[in-house]
């Protein structure tokens, strides 16, 4: 019953919102995976079904700690893993694991437990936030963030709609693997102290990008999405 309860308010969350109830943007939702985690594969599927709402942004940061485990990981990045440790000093966490979500910046819950994540995304959904824009140009990206309170660093996202590998080895053998919104770059663009901010970037090497604006403390205050940013090959 717990399960199916779950499974209720995560269609709700993935259901579009009324004009109304539309959040000034996308709730940010960060799982870190690894192709050598057999623990891994429901939580990728659980991303992969929250890419279908677009008032959620979420982005698989794949680890590299797995590597040495029997099957290296084609989309590991040491950035990847230099985040998820900046979150276990920022929300004083005992340790790095996979799957691991970090909602919004602020709450950390296991990949995989459905009633965590609706319970929490359904929180999130109130908070106010700085609306960005992100644009395509001929020359480029261009990134803004508007007047404000606060300060805060402006972080550029190149991710992947969608990849399906085959695993020989490690956790993961004989498995047919698809993963969705893989992230492939991360960039700091800018620093934001509260003025208006406006930057000409290069587009990521992904097909899709997204702008976040996270604070010291780890929160996310505002997030903006752009897809197809190139043709895939």
């Amino acid at each position: 019953m717990r399960h199916a309860i779950a499974a209720l308010i995560l269609l709700g969350l993935m259901a579009p919102a009324c004009a109304e109830a539309q959040p000034s943007r996308p709730v940010v939702v960060e799982l870190f995976t690894s192709q050598g985690c057999s623990s891994c594969p429901p939580a990728d599927a659980l991303l992969a079904e929250l890419a279908k709402n677009p008032d959620i942004l979420p982005l698989a940061f794949h680890v590299t700690y797995w590597n040495n485990l029997g099957w290296h990981d084609p989309f590991s990045l040491p950035a990847a893993t230099e985040r998820q440790r900046a979150y276990q000093r920022l929300l004083g966490t005992d340790m790095v694991y996979t799957p691991q979500m970090i909602i919004d910046g602020q709450t950390d819950v296991i990949g995989s437990n459905r009633a965590a994540v609706a319970r929490t995304l359904a929180a999130a959904r109130s908070r106010n936030s700085i609306p960005l824009t992100l644009t395509q140009t001929p020359q480029g990206l261009r990134v803004e963030a508007p007047d404000g309170a606060g300060e805060a660093r402006l972080l550029l996202i190149g991710y992947d709609s969608v990849h399906h590998t085959a695993v020989p080895r490690g956790e993961n053998a004989g498995r047919q693997l698809s993963e969705a919104n893989i992230v492939r770059s991360f960039t700091e663009v800018a620093r934001w102290t509260g003025h208006t901010l406006t930057r000409l970037v290069d587009a990521p090497p992904a097909d899709n990008a997204a702008l976040i604006l996270q604070a010291p403390d780890g929160r996310i205050l505002g997030a903006a999405m752009l897809t197809k940013t190139r043709v895939s090959g």
